[in-house]
């Protein structure tokens, strides 16, 4: 059975039986304290917390997932993957235990025309919690599964929990006897090599409290509504369903492999190393397409260095396995065609996603040039100081700077005898993440507890949003913290949230910056509002300070939001949607929205492109941005069903979660975007909009900045001013500037040339004095001297060459000159052949000089160049350089 017919089954198993089939989230984790989604139920997380009430009482989905701390088991074991597809199924207060139990006994069970997997259910093994007699009566009273394929284990393998105070609960593990080739008899418990956990149900019942460790924790009581949370390992099915050994060579894999051998050229059961190797490739390649199309770019920070990293590693051991050509492109195709049976998305992005993984494998060629010759360097210098580890800054260097994964560090490291610094490298990168998180946790709720905003949440429930139609309106203080703490009352000067019960204030989101104002109490007391956040779903906490007066939790208030600003921010928010549109129709498609910044009068928009945009398509998607502004076309947003919103070809953002209902902005018949953000009324209202010029921000993703209104025409303006100026300067209309301009360029280029040959023929004039002056020192003709200031750095290197050819004979000859160049002395000494040949080296003689003028420098035997602070020391200096001469003849 193919992984797709498995994930088809699944979903609609469930939904024949009640379940809303909710499609899976992006991999992009819309939650602070992860990067990328780690299993299935992240998306319903809210849900099983409370934060938010859920919308249907049952659900099933198959959720993509990526997970990279066993990254290094890759390929090493069975069942140890990057990405994976979890099939799930949820009940928030519906069933239980015995429903899921029987939920999942007859699809695993149920022969295959029948609609089920096809389970032999005599090789189906349960584990249940130590403590859970309800669970183990179920499977064997209720479904019929024998006591002796029931195992009771501990909190360790069977007793679930989020790791922080919260719902809790047993569970329960169904496990897939694979034979006696795979290991001894004896249940999960025993062998969980040979007996496979396939699927986990979670029962949520109990509430725990703060503990030490997974297992060390309190259970407070029973949750009042009890929960069900269950995952089955697509992999993990489609590896027995298929009857093949592993993971890697089921259906979606094993493809991919084969394309590595064709590339690569090595037989997959070669070896263990190279099989080790192929399946790294094909797990990691499978995973770098699934985050590049849901919009991931690499990087060297979060979520895109997860990328470049397990990209970076698959085109290693492709090099490993003696590939030496561009791989990265046939593997991917392999991929999308494969992977794009469930997920029609990718076959859709396919040249998005092909643009940027290409130029992330061309992007690492060089990065192996270049990141071998800083190791190499460092791993002499180890060794040069008697050293066997190499110092973890260098490794952190190597893959903060270069991009080099650790892995590919110590490989490298390895091959010439030396260890790395593993847990100093560890600590700087440690260093650098916790830097990133608590900058972006600071950013988003400050210090605060999350648990305060959630208590709001629970007591007031969400704060209502009334900005897309008004501007001020009264509301209740709703949440009051302090310093990041919950207070009853805020004073004047205090730094503090206000958390309103409806509040026409933007929360920073989408690319958009958020409102300031001010909110006013009956009391007098007024909060000027610099910031505004939603920290927990559905709560809006204003940041500012208390300007006057006490400000009292449950107080009426009336807020007002800064209207220039607002109205200057969302004149930026539609041009951006219109950039991205003309984008999209100059570039295709790959001009997907990768980030914006929406700020008043001015805007960036980041988006894909693999090269430079050239200076006339910019202007040609300028003009038609304006143009769209001359036609006065109205913007209106609608609420609709995602689905409804697709069929309408409205475009969405990378990363950004869409619950079943979206808003969607449309502007006349040009744009039509889902968005949460603010918009002027008719493209009219924007004036003008002026494309600044764009740059690279990252690997395939290039970033525009623009201006807008009033921003806009000063900025015109102040080029009209500069025009004007140089127009009555050249004496030339406007149109003539260029032409113009060039001519006064080039005839200023030939005078340099013409200054810069006059300059070195007086230079080389004085060559023959200073032969003809060059003193004996020891037989060793010695020309030692100060020329003009001003002598430039290749003048005076011509200079000492010229004067070293004039000095006849078959003498030792010593060339020693220095200048005085903008305040800092300079010197350039040679020595010829019979110099060398007597031990005398201008490498030598140039560092006593230059350290004589508090510098220094450095060079080869026969020609050297140094300088340093003190140009009185000159003198000094050419005596210096005497002496050593004197010395070493």
């Amino acid at each position: 059975m193919e992984s797709a017919e498995i994930r088809r089954r699944w979903l609609r198993f469930f939904e024949e039986r009640g379940h809303t089939v909710v499609p899976s989230a992006s991999l992009i984790a819309d939650d602070p304290t992860l990067l990328l989604v780690p299993a299935g139920m992240v998306p319903f997380k809210p849900y099983f917390l409370g934060e938010v009430k859920p919308p249907h009482k049952t659900a099933t989905s198959v959720q993509k997932c990526v997970r990279t701390p066993d990254i290094e088991e890759v390929g090493k074991t069975t069942r140890h993957g990057t990405f994976f597809q979890m099939c799930g199924n949820f009940s928030f207060g519906d069933y239980f235990k015995e429903g899921a139990i029987k939920y999942a006994w007859e699809l695993l069970t149920s022969p295959q025309d029948k609609g089920g997997y096809g389970l032999d259910p005599e090789k189906l093994w349960i584990t249940v919690y130590l403590e859970d007699d309800e669970a183990e009566r179920i499977w064997h009273e209720v479904v019929g599964v024998p006591k002796e394929r029931i195992q009771r284990l501990g909190k360790k393998d069977n007793y679930w929990s989020m790791g922080v105070p919260g719902p809790c609960g047993p569970c329960s593990e169904i496990n897939y006897d694979r034979g006696p080739e795979f290991g001894v008899e004896g249940g999960p418990a025993v062998n969980d090599e040979r007996y496979v956990e396939i699927w986990n149900l979670v029962f949520m019942q109990y509430e725990r409290g703060a503990g030490t460790s997974k297992e060390d924790f309190e259970i407070l009581g029973e949750l009042p509504s009890k929960n069900i949370d269950t995952g089955l390992g697509l992999e993990r099915l489609a590896m027995i369903l298929q009857g093949v050994r592993n993971m890697y060579e089921t259906d979606t894999l094993r493809v991919v492999i084969d394309k590595a051998t064709e590339l690569s050229g090595v037989r997959y059961g070669a070896s263990e190393a190279t099989d080790v190797s192929l399946r790294v490739v094909a797990d990691h390649m499978r995973t770098s397409t699934m985050l590049i199309g849901d919009g991931v770019t690499p990087g060297n920070e979060g979520r895109g260095y997860v990328l470049r990293r397990i990209m970076r590693r698959a085109i290693r051991n492709m090099r490993l396995l003696g590939a030496t050509d561009l791989v990265v492109g046939e593997l991917l195709d392999v991929v999308i065609t494969t992977m794009g049976q469930q997920y029609p998305e990718l076959l859709e992005d396919r040249r998005r996603i092909e643009t940027v993984a290409l130029a992330e494998e061309a992007a690492f060629v060089k990065t192996l040039k270049a990141g071998t010759n800083i190791l190499d360097t460092a791993v002499t210098d180890t060794k040069a100081a008697g050293g066997t580890v190499l110092a973890g800054d260098k490794a952190f260097l190597l893959h903060d700077t270069w991009g080099f994964p650790i892995d590919l560090t110590l490989e490298m490291a390895a091959e010439q005898g030396l260890s790395v610094d593993e847990d100093g490298f560890r600590r700087l990168m440690k260093e650098q993440r916790e830097r990133a998180k608590a900058d972006a946790q600071a950013k988003k709720h400050g210090h605060a507890d999350l648990s305060a905003y959630r208590e709001v949440a629970d007591k007031s429930g969400s704060t209502e949003f009334t900005g897309y139609s008004a501007t001020e309106g009264e509301s209740t203080v709703v949440g009051l913290l302090v310093n990041g703490t919950p207070a009853p009352a805020a004073h004047e000067g205090d730094e503090v949230e206000v958390v309103l019960d409806r509040t026409p204030f933007y929360a920073e989101g989408g690319g958009q910056l958020a409102d300031t104002g001010r909110i006013k109490l009956d009391s007098g007391a007024v909060v000027e509002v610099r910031d505004v956040q939603q920290p927990v779903p559905g709560v809006t906490v204003h940041k500012g300070s208390v300007q006057v007066g006490e400000v009292v939790l449950g107080a009426s208030a009336y807020a007002a939001i800064d209207v220039t600003r607002r109205r200057a921010i969302a004149r930026a928010h539609s041009a951006t949607h219109l950039t991205h549109q003309a984008l999209r129709d100059a570039l295709g498609p790959t001009a997907a929205q990768a980030g914006s910044e929406n700020s008043p009068g001015r805007f960036r928009f980041d988006f894909g492109s693999p090269t430079a945009v050239p200076g006339s398509v910019l202007t040609d998607v300028e003009q038609k941005i304006n143009d769209v502004l001359a036609r006065e076309l109205d913007v209106h947003a609608e609420v609709m069903s995602m689905e409804d919103a697709k069929k309408q070809g409205a475009i969405a953002e990378f990363g950004e979660k869409y619950g079943d209902r979206v808003r969607v902005v449309t502007i006349g018949d040009f744009s039509k975007e889902l968005c949460g953000g603010t918009h002027v009324h008719n493209t009219a209202q924007l004036g003008l909009v002026k494309l600044l010029g764009e740059s690279s921000i990252g690997s395939g993703v290039r970033r525009v900045e623009a201006l807008v209104g009033v921003d806009a025409y000063r900025f015109l303006a102040r080029e009209h001013t500069v025009v004007s100026q140089l127009t009555e300067l050249v004496k030339g209309r406007p149109e003539e500037l260029p032409e113009k301009i060039s001519g006064v360029l080039a005839k200023l280029k030939d005078a340099e040339k013409e200054i810069e040959k006059f300059r070195a023929e007086k230079v080389l004039q004085a060559a023959a004095g200073l032969a003809e002056g060059a003193k004996d020192v020891r037989g060793v003709a010695l020309a030692a001297a100060q020329v003009p200031d001003g002598t430039s750095a290749d003048d005076l290197r011509k200079l000492v060459l010229d004067v070293r050819g004039r000095i006849q004979g078959d003498r030792a000859v010593v060339v020693a000159l220095f200048t005085v160049a903008n305040g800092r002395p300079v010197t350039v000494v040679a020595t010829n052949e019979a110099a060398r040949e007597r031990g005398i080296k201008a490498g030598d003689l140039v560092r006593t000089a230059a350290k004589t003028l508090g510098g220094g420098g450095g060079g080869k035997p026969d020609v050297a160049q140094g300088g340093g602070q003190n140009a009185a020391a000159v003198p000094e200096a050419i005596e210096a350089v005497e002496r050593l001469v004197a010395e070493a003849a």
